[in-house]
């Protein structure tokens, strides 16, 4: 096999140069396209099935959402386990699949299987699923800090919920951003009790009615001169003022306000955790990306929208995108491989030029690293593969294998034309 595979190269040398040049060019695009990762997908897709349950301890959480949950998910086809963690207020379901399922298809079959929950569990609680990550999902990490403190947490936070999150939601690939912080902006309604029975009216009736002071509804339309034109009734309220104004009962026959019995205020939600960067309070939000995304390419979307953002920010906010990149990991197993091949060609440099003095050969051997590298490049795309730190560890111990090789093989055939040249009747140089 080996020889007929020489034999034909031999004859056929145009035509090995031209698939050689073909599949180096090749080789260099492929290579350039694959996504690049810090490690392989190593596990089996996985589904997260999560409810908010507040106010529920973790027995509860357990009893009465964790299990029917699992109830109902069990018996979906391609299902390898079932994992649950109970925690206070939260129930997290993870459900493995078969190796070689189709994530998007079993999310489906997972969300067909929640409607059947539909009146199982507790009032205002309905399990969502998570979001497509991979086991490595978190990319980068990004902060928000203001240095003079001219800037509120209550700000901080706001702005990174409704402007700089849902811009890098926006990116293809990103797949989830955290924002962890600061203080979250809340409408707060602190009842009196006592001024509440004065004017008797429940807390059932005053809760109803608070609940629906702030929606927009429709009025329909009305015909003017052969023109249409659209009622719109605004109910939304924005200002702690229209919150205090609205009407929530009457009293000898006089209407109540809300402020007649509350009082009403903005300030920050209750807080279980808190982020920080070189120990001052901050914004920090996680980036997660989706499977087979390529970790580098999606930094660099991200740096340059958060360089684009940058200028928009309020005087005294800093946006710091350094903190966290597994970018910096793979840049560095890949500069390894490089260091790497440039090590090895600068050795079979030295060594064949030294040793045979002949620039021909040279030259030979230095073309079957990258060839070989590129087509291995092409093999990873036909077997949709990504570049990691494993798989550049491995092209890292083969490249030594290569070089070995390249000189040992090289070698032989310069030494058996050189014997052939010295012989009283030489035979062609094919035939050698």
């Amino acid at each position: 096999m080996l020889d007929a595979i020489i034999r034909f190269c031999l004859r056929k040398r145009v035509a090995v140069l031209i698939l050689a040049t073909v599949l180096m060019s090749y080789g260099i695009w492929v290579g350039s396209h694959l996504p690049i990762d810090v490690f392989p997908d190593l596990n089996r897709p996985t589904v997260t099935v999560l409810t908010e349950s507040h106010g529920l301890a973790p027995d509860e959480v357990e009893t009465l959402v964790t299990m029917p949950v699992e109830s109902v998910l069990n018996g979906i086809p391609g299902v390898v386990r079932i994992r649950s963690s109970s925690g206070i207020g939260i129930s997290i379901v993870t459900v493995e699949f078969e190796w070689g399922t189709e994530i998007y298809q079993n999310r489906q079959l997972i969300s067909e299987r929640i409607q059947l929950l539909s009146g199982k569990l507790p009032p205002g609680m309905m399990p969502m699923m998570g979001p497509v990550s991979s086991i490595m999902g978190e990319i980068q990490f990004i902060g928000l800090t203001s240095p003079d403190s001219s800037v509120s947490a209550q700000e901080l936070r706001t702005l990174a919920d409704w402007t700089i999150r849902p811009r890098l939601m926006a990116l293809p690939g990103v797949s989830q951003v955290v924002v962890m912080g600061g203080d979250v902006k809340q409408f707060q309604v602190l009842l009196s009790s006592e001024k509440l029975q004065k004017r008797g009216i429940s807390l059932e009736a005053f809760q109803e009615v608070l609940s629906k002071i702030s929606n927009n509804t429709t009025g329909g339309f009305i015909d003017i001169d052969d023109l249409e034109y659209l009622i719109r009734p605004l109910g939304r309220v924005e200002t702690v003022e229209e919150i205090e104004n609205s009407v929530i009962g009457v009293h000898l026959g006089r209407p109540v306000l809300v402020k007649d019995v509350a009082k009403v205020q903005i300030a920050a939600k209750t807080k279980r955790g808190e982020a920080s960067i070189n120990g001052k309070h901050a914004i920090v939000m996680t980036i997660q990306k989706q499977p087979h995304a390529s970790t580098i390419a999606l930094t660099k979307d991200i740096d340059k929208l958060v360089s684009d953002i940058e200028p928009t920010l309020p005087v005294g906010l800093n946006i710091e995108k350094d903190l966290f990149k597994q970018a910096h990991f793979i840049k560095a197993a890949i500069y390894n491989v490089e260091e790497a091949l440039f090590l090895g060609a600068v050795i079979i440099s030295i060594v064949l030029f030294i040793f045979l003095a002949n620039v021909r050969t040279t030259i030979i051997t230095l073309i079957t690293i990258p060839l070989s590298l590129l087509v291995s490049a092409i093999v990873f795309k036909l077997l949709n593969m990504s570049i990691n730190t494993m798989t550049l560890g491995g092209f890292a111990i083969a490249i030594g294998e290569l070089v070995d090789d390249a000189i040992v093989d090289v070698e032989n055939v310069f030494r058996r034309l050189r014997e052939n040249h010295k012989n009283g009747s030489p035979k062609g140089h094919l035939r050698v």
